[in-house]
Formats: C-alpha cells, sequence, structure tokens
C-alpha cells in the first residue's frame, strides 16, 4: 500500500553490537506475549543473527513518503508498542522518526503499524536539563548519527542540550513496557516529561510521587474519521515508573506549567518530575494498556517488575529475536545482504501486533473488554500475498491465534477485516481475510472455529455492504457503512463490479475472483461441496475484465461497455496480470505460453513492473507457469538487486507491514508464494550458497542447498530428499518436512522444468558501464542521473533537464566486438529520430544504425495515445568498438507529438550486446 491510499544514499549509522551475558537470563521475568514462542537458545549472548539487523534501513527516502516508511523501534515480535526515538510529529502518512531530522524531542510508544495509517493511544517520555520544556518544540535536543546505534533490542542516542553536554539514553523494550536508562550530564538540574496528548485531544495525567509514578490516557486515534465504528470509549493508558524519587513535580498544557499540581485533563497535556540535586542515572519504565490504567501498571509489573535490572531486559528482548532470527543460517552472502535478509524478517515479524493483554484484549468494534487473543495491524490487501506465508513458517505458533483474532472481530463488527487499525479502517479492497483463512487451512492449521470461519468468509462472498447500490466507496471515503466488497451487487449481477457504481472496479472484479477461490477452498473444508463449487465457478469471473480486441484486462460499466482505470496502486498493465489462482487459464486468455511470454517481455521491457506497490510483486513468477523459468530466475535476481540494500533508502517502497520484505525473504530462499491460499510456492532462484531453516515445530531442519549461487543464477536440476523436483512448484510440506532441497546451479539460462529451449545467454556490455550525457544537462538533483541508462533496471530513467535532443555515450572500457544494442525509452518523452555510432577512439564515429519515426503505435493505446516510445533492438555487422553512442536529432512527447517545454527526453535502459 502507497500513496495511493489517502535516491541518493547516506552511509548507515553504525548498529550496537550487544555482548551480554547469559547468567543475565537468571534475573529475567516472562514477556507476557499471548502466544510465547519456542525456548530461546541458551546463549544469545553473541553470534547471534539479531546482530546483523539494521533497523536503520528504509527511514529515509528521496520522498518524504515514498520510501521504506520504517522505524528503528524497539520491541519484542509482534510487540503491542513499539518504542522509538521521536524526532517529528507522527500522523497519517508521516511516521515519528525520519533519519535527517536534526533534533530528537521524545522517545514514543507508538502503535503506528505504516506509514499511511494514523497512530493510536500513543505517550511520549522526554528526558531534559535545566529548566523543563513541556512543549514539543522547546524540548529538542540535536543529536548526530554517529552517536546514535540500534538493534532490535537497544536504541542508543547521546543528546547535547549544551555545548560540552551529553544527556545519554538507551531505549528497550517488552511488548508491553518501553525501559529508558538515561544518563543526565554533571551537574546539572535533571527533568523529564510524560506527554499524554497533543494540541486538539483531551486527555489526562496523574502524578503519584510516593509511587514514584505519572499515569494518564490519550483518547487520540488518528484514522478515526474512517470507518463506522467510532469507539467512543477508547483510550491508550500509560504508567511511568521512576527509580528515583522526586524533587519536584507539576503538570502542563502545551508550555503552560502548574508546578506542584498534580492532576489535569486538557488538551495538550503532560506531566513532569524533577530529579534531587546531583543526580545522573535515571531509569524509568512506561507501560502501556488499551484497557485500563490498573492493567498498565498490572503489564509494568509482569514484564518488567521492580527487581529487573534495564541489562535484563534487553537480554530478554534480545532472545526473543534470537529464537526467530538464528532459526536460518546463510552461507555465501555478503555482508550487506545478511543486514537486507535479517533486518527484512525483524520488519516481517513485528505484524500484526498484540492488542491482547494477558488474556483479555479491548475491541474497538464494540468498545468493550473482552476474552481472548487479538491482534491489530492486519493490512491485509498488502500482508495476504506473501507476508502471512511467512508466518505460518516462522511463526506458527500465532497462527490459529491471529485467525481467531479476525473471526472475533467478525463477531463484534459484523465483517473480517479489511485493514485493521485498532478497528476497521475501510482502506484498500478485497476481503483478503479469505485468502489468509484459506492459506491457513491448507497449510494444516486448524485451531480455530473452522465453522464460524467460513460462516465469516461466505458473508464476504454474498452480502453486499450497505447502500452498495448508492455509495461509491472511493479511498478513505468517510461515512461509510463496513466496505467489505463494496460493489458486489452489481458482481453478483453481471459477473464484473461496475465501474460506473464502484469505485476501483477493475482491481476489485479481479479481486473477487481469486477471494472466490479462497473462499471455494474454506468451504471445501468446512464439508460444504455445493457452496465450494460454486464460488469455484464464480472465480471464473475474471474472465469478463479481459478485452481480447486490446489484450489488457479492462474494467466494465453497468451495461457492460469499456471503462478506463479502476486501478488499485497500478495500471492495466499490471492487472492484466493479476489472476493469481488460474495462472493456465490467464495464459490461455493471452493466446498460450509463447503468447504469454511475450507479453511478459513487453511488460517487463516497458518498465511497467513496480515493486513498491504489491500488484506487481508476483508477476516476475509467472514465466514459470509458461514454460521459461529461466526468466523468473533472472528476473527476481535484478529485482531485489534494484530495490533492496543495506542503507537507510534501502526499501524502495513503503514497507506495509512486512510484505516489501516478505518478497525479499521467499526470492531470497528461491521461492514464492503466487497463489498464497493454495499452500503451493512457485520456485525461483536462490541467492546464496545455502540456507539452513529451524522452523518452529518442525522435526529436522531444511537445508537449501544452492552452491555457487551468486555467480549462477539459474537452475540446471532442483530435488527435495533426493527425488528429482521437475516442475517449478514446492508445497509447505516439502518446506516444512526438513532435509535437503538441493539446487544445481548454472551461469547460463536452462532447460529445467522449461517448455521451450532457453536461448543462449547474451551479456549487456553497457552495463553499469561509464556513461555520459552529452549535448544535455543531467537531471541529477531530481532523481533520473545519466547512469540510470545503464543500470539493468528499466525502472529508472537517464533524464535532462534541457530541451536539447541530448545524446549518450557509453565506454565499454576496451575495443570489444559489438552487433546489437536495444534502445529501451520512455513511452511518453522519447527520441523519435537518431543515429547509434560506434567508435575505437570517441573521435571517429561510424554509424552503424539509424531510425528516422522510432515511435509506434503497439502499446501506445494503453497509454491513451496512437504514438508513443518504444522498445527497438538494431542488429548490424559485427564491429570492434571501445564507445557506443545514440546521438539523437528530435524527440517528441507522446501526447504532443512535439518536444515537452522544460523537459528533456527519457531512457530507460540503453543496452549494448556482441550479436
Amino acid at each position: 500500500m502507497s500513496s495511493h491510499r489517502t535516491r541518493p544514499r547516506p552511509t548507515p549509522p553504525t548498529r550496537v553490537v550487544l555482548l551480554l551475558v547469559a547468567l543475565l537470563a537468571a534475573l529475567v521475568t516472562p514477556l507476557g506475549t499471548a502466544n510465547p514462542a519456542a525456548a530461546a537458545p541458551a546463549d544469545t549472548s553473541a553470534g547471534s543473527n539479531v546482530d546483523q539487523v539494521n533497523p536503520f534501513i528504509g527511514t529515509t527516502g528521496s520522498s518524504s513518503t515514498e520510501y521504506g516508511g520504517m522505524i528503528p523501534s524497539t520491541a519484542p515480535p509482534f510487540g503491542m508498542t513499539r518504542w522509538s526515538p521521536m524526532t517529528r510529529e507522527n500522523y497519517v502518512s508521516r511516521l515519528p522518526y525520519h533519519l535527517g531530522d536534526p533534533k530528537i524531542t521524545g522517545f514514543i510508544g507508538t502503535h503506528q503499524p505504516a506509514i499511511w495509517m494514523g497512530d493510536s493511544g500513543y505517550v511520549v517520555g522526554m528526558p531534559g536539563v535545566g529548566a523543563v520544556k513541556t512543549a514539543a518544540a522547546d524540548r529538542g535536543l540535536p543529536y548526530s548519527h554517529s552517536d546514535e546505534t540500534a538493534s532490535p533490542e537497544l536504541y542508543t542516542v547521546n543528546m547535547h542540550p549544551a555545548a560540552g553536554q551529553t544527556l545519554r539514553a538507551e531505549l528497550t523494550a517488552t511488548s508491553r513496557v518501553g525501559v529508558q536508562r538515561l544518563t543526565y550530564p554533571q551537574g546539572t538540574a535533571a527533568n523529564y516529561v510524560v506527554q499524554a496528548t497533543r494540541s486538539g485531544v483531551t486527555g489526562g495525567v496523574h502524578i503519584d510521587p510516593a509511587r514514584r509514578e505519572i499515569s494518564g490516557y490519550n483518547p487520540d486515534r488518528q484514522d478515526s474519521n474512517l470507518g463506522p465504528f467510532k469507539a467512543s470509549g477508547f483510550k491508550g493508558y500509560f504508567v511511568a515508573r521512576f527509580d528515583t524519587s522526586f524533587a519536584g513535580y507539576g503538570t502542563a498544557t502545551g508550555a503552560t506549567q502548574y508546578d506542584r499540581q498534580s492532576d489535569r485533563t486538557d488538551q495538550d497535556v503532560s506531566g513532569y518530575v524533577r530529579f534531587p540535586a546531583g543526580t545522573v542515572d535515571v531509569t524509568v519504565r512506561i507501560a502501556t494498556s488499551f484497557i485500563s490504567v490498573d492493567q498498565a501498571r498490572a503489564g509494568l509489573d509482569k514484564e518488567v517488575p521492580d527487581r529487573q535490572t534495564f541489562d535484563a531486559t534487553v537480554a530478554r528482548t534480545r532472545a526473543a529475536w534470537a529464537d526467530k532470527l538464528d532459526r536460518v543460517d546463510i552461507d555465501g552472502a555478503t555482508p550487506d545482504q545478511r543486514a537486507v535478509f535479517y533486518t527484512a524478517m525483524y520488519h516481517a515479524l513485528q505484524y500484526p501486533s498484540e492488542m491482547s493483554e494477558y488474556g483479555r484484549y479491548y475491541s474497538a468494534y464494540d468498545d468493550k473488554v473482552h476474552k481472548g487473543v487479538s491482534y491489530t495491524g492486519y493490512s491485509l490487501w498488502d500482508t495476504f500475498r506473501a507476508q502471512n506465508a511467512f508466518l505460518t513458517l516462522f511463526a506458527p505458533e500465532r497462527v490459529n491465534g491471529m485467525v481467531t483474532s479476525m473471526l472475533q472481530d467478525y463477531q463484534q463488527g459484523g465483517w473480517l477485516p479489511l485493514w485493521k487499525n485498532l478497528t476497521e479502517t475501510n482502506i484498500m479492497e478485497g476481503t483478503n481475510a479469505d485468502s489468509v483463512i484459506a492459506e491457513d487451512i491448507a497449510k494444516g492449521f486448524h485451531g480455530f472455529d473452522l465453522d464460524l470461519a467460513y460462516q465469516a468468509v461466505r458473508k464476504d462472498a454474498m452480502t453486499p455492504p450497505d447502500d452498495d447500490t448508492t455509495l461509491w466507496y472511493g479511498d478513505r471515503q468517510e461515512g461509510t457503512p463496513v466496505e467489505a466488497r463494496a460493489g458486489l451487487t452489481t458482481y453478483l449481477k453481471n459477473g464484473w463490479v461496475a465501474a460506473d457504481r464502484t469505485a476501483e472496479a477493475g482491481a476489485r472484479t479481479l479481486d473477487f475472483a481469486y477471494e472466490d477461490w479462497a473462499v471455494a477452498q474454506v468451504a471445501r473444508a468446512a464439508g460444504k461441496t455445493s457452496d465450494a463449487a460454486y464460488f469455484l465457478e464464480r472465480s471464473k469471473n475474471y474472465r469478463n475484465q479481459y478485452n481480447a480486441a486490446t489484450g489488457f484486462m479492462q474494467a466494465r460499466n453497468l451495461d457492460g461497455t469499456w471503462a478506463d482505470g479502476a486501478w488499485t496502486e497500478g495500471d492495466q498493465w499490471v492487472y492484466t496480470n493479476d489472476v493469481l489462482h488460474d495462472v493456465p487459464g490467464l495464459i490461455a486468455l493471452k493466446g498460450g505460453d509463447s503468447a504469454f511470454a511475450s507479453w511478459l517481455d513487453t511488460y517487463f521491457a516497458g518498465g511497467h513492473n513496480n515493486q513498491t506497490n504489491e500488484p506487481s510483486h508476483h508477476i516476475p513468477y509467472l514465466y514459470d507457469y509458461a514454460g521459461r523459468p529461466w526468466r523468473t530466475q533472472q528476473l527476481v535476481r535484478q529485482i531485489a538487486d534494484a530495490n533492496y540494500h543495506n542503507t537507510p533508502d534501502g526499501l524502495s517502497g513503503n514497507e506495509d507491514a512486512g510484505q516489501m520484505s516478505a518478497w525479499y525473504l521467499f526470492s531470497a530462499m528461491g521461492f514464492y508464494p503466487v497463489n498464497p491460499a493454495s499452500g503451493q510456492y512457485t520456485v525461483g532462484s536462490p541467492f546464496f550458497d545455502k540456507v539452513t531453516l529451524r522452523l518452529p515445530g518442525t522435526d529436522r531442519p531444511l537445508v537449501i542447498s544452492a552452491p555457487r549461487a551468486a555467480s549462477r543464477p539459474y537452475v540446471q536440476a532442483l530435488s527435495l530428499n533426493g527425488k528429482r523436483i521437475t516442475k517449478p512448484f514446492l508445497s509447505q510440506a516439502d518446506l516444512t518436512g526438513g532435509g535437503r532441497l538441493d539446487f544445481t546451479m548454472n551461469a547460463a539460462p536452462q532447460a529445467w522444468s522449461a517448455s521451450t529451449t532457453p536461448p543462449p545467454p547474451a551479456t549487456n556490455l553497457a552495463r553499469s558501464k561509464p556513461v555520459e550525457m552529452t549535448d544535455g544537462t543531467p537531471a541529477v538533483g531530481w532523481g533520473k542521473p545519466t547512469e540510470n541508462g545503464v543500470d539493468g533496471d528499466p525502472s529508472t530513467e537517464a533524464q535532462s533537464t534541457s530541451g536539447a535532443p541530448w545524446s549518450l555515450r557509453v565506454d565499454l572500457g576496451t575495443a570489444t566486438t559489438v552487433g546489437r544494442v536495444v534502445l529501451n525509452p520512455d513511452w511518453e518523452n522519447y527520441p523519435v529520430n537518431y543515429d547509434i555510432k560506434v567508435s575505437d577512439d570517441g573521435a571517429t564515429w561510424t554509424t552503424v544504425a539509424t531510425d528516422t519515426s522510432a515511435g509506434g503505435t503497439a502499446t501506445c493505446s494503453a497509454y491513451g495515445v496512437t504514438v508513443c516510445g518504444q522498445v527497438h533492438s538494431y542488429t548490424f555487422p559485427p564491429t570492434k568498438a571501445r564507445y557506443v553512442q545514440l546521438s539523437v536529432n528530435s524527440w517528441a512527447s507522446a501526447r504532443t507529438g512535439a518536444p515537452a517545454d522544460g523537459y528533456g527526453w527519457a531512457l530507460r535502459e540503453f543496452e549494448v550486446y556482441a550479436r
């Protein structure tokens, strides 16, 4: 999920490497998780994969919103409250930490699951020196990233109140308690502020000096304008307990302070304490609850009791992460690849987050407290694709509870969740809980009420939401009932959602068809044979959106006429491939394996694949179904290389509750759940020589062996426990059964599982070679530098800021035989008339190909134009050359047929081959 709903790379800060002795475990009490994981390794003091995690990955990017959207938070897996440094005020579309901000204004206990969602019931604590500063705008302290370290279990920073002063803050957390160890500068007046609410939000604080506590509540739900459940009784409660007595205290509203007053209910309300003169070391524990202050206090006493040291809490949280991350060992990865992989695990294991508190939970659906286990932060439109599959492998002990949680939401709110942020927000479309439940059943999870599960998914599939024929159900539309399958009325009548009646109708139709297939699987498991047959037949409705005249999926109006647009975070290029449950049927629509493979070639060559948005995630794996597995193997490597890096801007798009990372994790291991509800995985290309998985609840490890994988991306053979696998598919049982999954890898495309002979390997001689723009002004400042034209990634472009017909020159480094050039321009601003020239010395040039009218009609209708930039290949007699140049004489905008003012033409890729 990205901005639809509403890269220069700095050096990453150094992460902390902790050396904690295992003896600390004796001091530790349980974390109080609702579903405890298997016992942690006995000694996690050193050598753990926890040390590979870089929590700063995804904390910045060239856009203020279109980046990883992560924070360097500390909490155990699935923690109810994540604790993070705060450098800015967070809200919908903004997180509390961004790497480029110069000051820390607090340490926040946040429940914000993703950048495009809002926070709920958060609390902020901030140390200070000298005069107490209660207003957030006043209390910020400067810091340097060189003074900042982070790991899943500990964040540390040195802040500087004044020249020569250092205030050190260390932060760790359990699921419901954040712990700060503070070291104040010698000789300063130390204080601490707990902010309950912001301007416009009325909350309360109470100070109890005898208990050394500040307690209170915050009723803010930043998404409360969305969805029908207003949860008028909601509050995020907290108790902050200090290990140091108070020398003074007070309450405040904004910057206005009320010294020695212990209670206040107001907007922008906070409480503060001063510590005795000479105080240097202070530890504060802040417990959170959705139930009550008393429950927060009980959680504090249970998770971090008075006798438990700060280091013991760090050790316990580290052990919780080690229990997950140390189940995977990697051989043959670079240090950066290891950081990317284990950070991806750290991201994917944060969601959904615990909402229950020791057998009870607050439900924002009916505004009551219930018994049971509950989770929130369900970004199901994103996570049904792969993140849930990851949880079935690495957190199976939680899966039954997560399904039960969704069924409780159904009982209390009437529907399964779409995007649950404490309660339904109606964000995104489709009832993807249907897929999650079907997948969990297919993978052998039965610890929930199957009859109730079928009742819930059947309601999704058969009952239109209220006012379905009168409401548009647009993105984040306010004042609507639960969205469920908006447009289901016309879908049931015609076999498609009418684009002139319901928003995003094209995407809905395809998603409903897939979800019908998932519902059929739940029906079959529940013994509803006739229902299963009905929904299986209805899952073929995707065919109603295929326009054979254009070769694209296309939305339809109520009367059956074709409509434009109506997609969700994609276009008709992407959604033409969105038939997860019946890829063979889609291939038949496209004319068979060869035609479909050619279609995919055009799709990828045209730069239509967008890894930052989830509808593209399965598409590189579709070549497997068309008998061209080597293309899948090639593309997943390229996509991973282009979109995942061990840098703060190392995620190309929003993490989206773990889905971006889950794609990488599965792809790195060599398989991906194209149709997650089937329980099956599609084979790709493992990245590493060996991956050893010790999955929870399994009898023996699974060793995925792929010797020399780094230099050999293509699969030559595959076997499981000595048995040859000839088709590119694996099951959940293949993975959880353990043993050996042996890949034989090759540097060239292979015939394994192919229906046609792979082409001989061709090396792009221009890729990543020195390149320069001539007769143009490089657009480095706004993200389209010249080297994008030879980076091997057609989703990035080179573009000039001038209107001149600039040219591109590549230096191959030495005289090389060249005989073919491929030009992949931008569809909109493209070169029309150009020459391709070669040279040995860069002074004398020979023209080897010319094109005077490079536009064409193929694919142009997809953009609403008749002529647009096209991929062109030029073959010429082999010749020796060191330099290859694309000399452009004229260019045009596809929209106007003339150059666009203030722009240059754009180039996705310039490729040079020997033949």
